[in-house]
């Protein structure tokens, strides 16, 4: 049911953090915690260590977002869900909005290695919402999937810099998305 947001692509299985950690390893670099081990040395430049880092988190960005693949939810109410987890994170004082639309906006270089990683998180969640529409029965499952995502990225960035609460916003602009699109 449905995709995953990882930083892989749709397809591809995402490798385990250690093994993305050890090859990004300069040579040279023994990972014993020794002066050989500095940050400056495992990666090549700032820009992986940024690309590494957010990739890194990934995997607990998708685990508060998506709902558990056996929790017999319709695709209808698994859309429902990932948007019921943004409406709650936004709650919080500390919410800052999606860091992966965050860094795609501050870099505004898509050959950037962070800005890279973001996007491939960002193009998994519409991957996300494209299974889940044409599973729901849409008309139109890719248009939903970008409606969808521009929702989310959309509700993200008001409530990360506190221009709007999604309390009693975003559910019913979503459920007027799917009733429209035809999703069960």
């Amino acid at each position: 049911m449905g995709g995953s947001i990882s930083t892989a692509p749709p397809t591809t299985a995402t490798s385990p953090a250690a093994t993305n950690h050890l090859a990004s390893r300069k040579p040279g670099a023994t990972g014993t915690g020794g002066t050989e081990d500095r940050p400056g040395q495992l990666f090549e430049s700032k820009d992986e260590l940024l690309a590494a880092s957010l990739k890194e988190r990934a995997s607990a960005y998708v685990a508060t977002l998506l709902p558990p693949a056996d929790g017999g939810r319709s695709p209808r109410e698994r859309i429902l869900y990932v948007f019921e987890q943004v409406e709650v994170q936004a709650e919080a004082p500390e919410f800052q909005g999606c860091r992966y639309l965050a860094v795609q906006i501050e870099l505004k270089d898509q050959s950037h290695p962070a800005s890279r990683v973001a996007h491939q998180v960002k193009e998994n969640l519409t991957a996300f919402f494209r299974a889940e529409a044409e599973q729901g029965g849409a008309d139109d499952p890719d248009l939903l999937a970008r409606q969808l995502s521009l929702v989310f990225d959309g509700a993200s960035a008001r409530a990360g810099i506190q221009a709007d609460t999604l309390t009693g916003l975003i559910t019913p602009t979503v459920t007027t998305l799917l009733d429209t699109a035809g999703v069960r």
